[in-house]
């Protein structure tokens, strides 16, 4: 594995790789890498003949208050754990080799409009811009690949998705299942911000869902009675606070008044300085234990 730091670093390697006939996967991560990354890595390293993850804690997604001077690294661990999972080639830029000018001074953004203005973007006005931004500038970076993101992050998946077919990006962006925790609990960078004890209570977020789901496999078509029983879920456990819960349409992702086994559950909660997201297909429900 190489790791690389800078743009012309990354791209003359790439051209070179291409010029023997070698695909692109791409990985974009903010690092400290779980079994989640590493899933996506592994199915990068059996689609693609090099793998390219990126780690780069992307200031522009952060807004003002948040997390981003206490978001969990581990640099020496995340390039043990990439290279073990395939990658080929690591990439860390610096904040100043990603925003010359300086994170505070870029005029140009990306945005998807709708996609990015529901649930997580009430929540984060700003997030799905500074999202949509780094993951272009890597797309343009990388250039022709395979770019491969967790449903976690569904709506970042699906919007990511869209920038890429409405800007042409010679991409083709991948979707990978969630990685969850033996108690159901999404795997996320973000848990280790968990106390034991909320830690214990965390994969209530998931049970949430899981019994929005089954309302709606069961012949509930009310979205409003679903969010009702999921959030009488969440707030059934002690310390974590509601943010949001959400069902909607799989592909515009606006909220439904009418749902059916088609639709997507959404759902934010914090604990302390953890703020976690989790998100099902109402299909799921019939495989959850």
């Amino acid at each position: 594995m190489r790791t690389l730091r800078t743009i012309p670093e990354l791209r003359a390697l790439l051209s070179e790789a291409r010029a023997d006939g070698s695909d692109i996967g791409l990985v974009p991560t903010m690092g400290y890498l779980h079994d989640g990354h590493t899933s996506l890595v592994r199915r990068a390293a059996a689609e693609c003949d090099q793998v390219v993850t990126t780690i780069f804690v992307n200031p522009l997604q952060f807004a003002p208050g948040e997390d981003l001077d206490a978001y969990p690294r581990d640099p020496a661990g995340d390039a043990e754990k990439a290279s073990a999972a395939g990658t080929t080639v690591l990439f860390c830029p610096e904040p100043d080799e990603m925003y010359p000018t300086g994170a505070d001074d870029v005029l140009t953004v990306v945005t998807v409009g709708l996609l990015g203005q529901a649930m997580e973007g009430e929540s984060r006005p700003t997030h799905f811009a500074g999202v949509c931004t780094v993951v272009a500038k890597l797309f343009n970076i990388v250039g022709p690949c395979r770019a491969y993101f967790g449903e976690k992050d569904y709506q970042q998946l699906a919007s990511i998705r869209r920038m890429a077919a409405d800007l042409s990006f010679p991409v083709e962006v991948v979707g990978c299942p969630t990685l969850r925790e033996p108690d159901g609990l999404a795997m996320s960078s973000r848990n280790a911000y968990l106390s034991e004890r909320e830690r214990s209570v965390a994969p209530v977020l998931h049970e949430a869902l899981i019994r929005g789901a089954r309302l709606i496999l069961g012949g509930e078509t009310d979205a409003s009675a679903v969010r009702a029983e999921m959030a009488r879920a969440v707030r059934s456990a002690p310390l974590g606070e509601l943010d949001y819960v959400a069902v909607a349409d799989p592909d515009t992702l606006q909220p439904v008044e009418r749902c059916d086994p088609g639709s997507r559950l959404f759902g934010a909660i914090r604990f302390g300085r953890a703020r976690l997201i989790d998100n099902i297909a109402a299909g799921e429900a019939t495989d959850a234990g």
